[in-house]
């Protein structure tokens, strides 16, 4: 089963940068779903979003894992792995 080899790049980040889409919530945009940056905490909106704002803030960062920010939803993704990650729980992320 393939691993994330990224994860070592997750960093306790202690809130979300918005509470949305900050690039959509400037431009006054919506969005469809949100993801959060485990490493600096942006908040980005999802590929099924018109401006899909967190796979552009990995293309610019680099940064590789999201998780949603959906409540009651804890999974994540690395984007250069394109590996799915599910979590036990919101704490283990």
């Amino acid at each position: 089963m393939p691993t994330c080899s990224h994860l070592d790049q997750i960093t306790a980040v202690a809130a979300p940068s918005s509470d949305g889409c900050q690039e959509c919530l400037q431009s006054g945009d919506g969005w469809v779903h949100l993801r959060r940056c485990l490493t600096c905490g942006h908040i980005g909106c999802c590929d099924s979003s018109r401006n899909r704002h967190a796979s552009r803030h990995y293309e610019s960062t680099r940064h590789p894992v999201v998780v949603s920010a959906q409540p009651d939803e804890n999974w994540g993704w690395c984007f250069p792995d394109r590996l799915f990650l599910e979590f036990t729980d919101e704490a283990s992320r």
